[in-house]
């Protein structure tokens, strides 16, 4: 994953979603697999993360795009589409946000 930076050039979006712990692993599953099947092979994707709260009942994505259009492409695609009413069965909320790093600190 590039290294977050205020003068990296990338569209940075973090999607929190909120489930059970009964349904934590299947989420899980079900994002590793888009990420690996689907969402790192679109154009514009540079990297992603996945991270498991301890109560397993949030999971927090990060993801990095070169442009905003890129990532917004991705979503509108029909196996996104078809990805997302799943994932959306599996967790009580999830909300994508585009974010600018504002600041950085080492």
């Amino acid at each position: 994953m590039p290294t977050i930076s205020k003068d990296a050039s990338v569209q940075t979006v973090i999607t929190t979603f909120e489930m059970t712990p009964g349904t934590c692993q299947d989420l899980l599953e079900a994002l590793t697999d888009a990420y690996a099947n689907f969402i790192s092979k679109q154009p514009g994707f540079i990297a992603a993360g996945l991270h498991v709260n301890d109560a397993q009942t949030r999971i927090a994505n990060y993801s990095q795009w070169r442009r905003r259009e890129d990532f917004l492409a991705m979503l509108r695609t029909s196996e996104m589409r078809e990805r997302n009413r799943k994932i959306n069965e599996l967790c009580k909320s999830f909300e994508p946000v585009m974010y600018e790093v504002a600041e950085t600190f080492d």
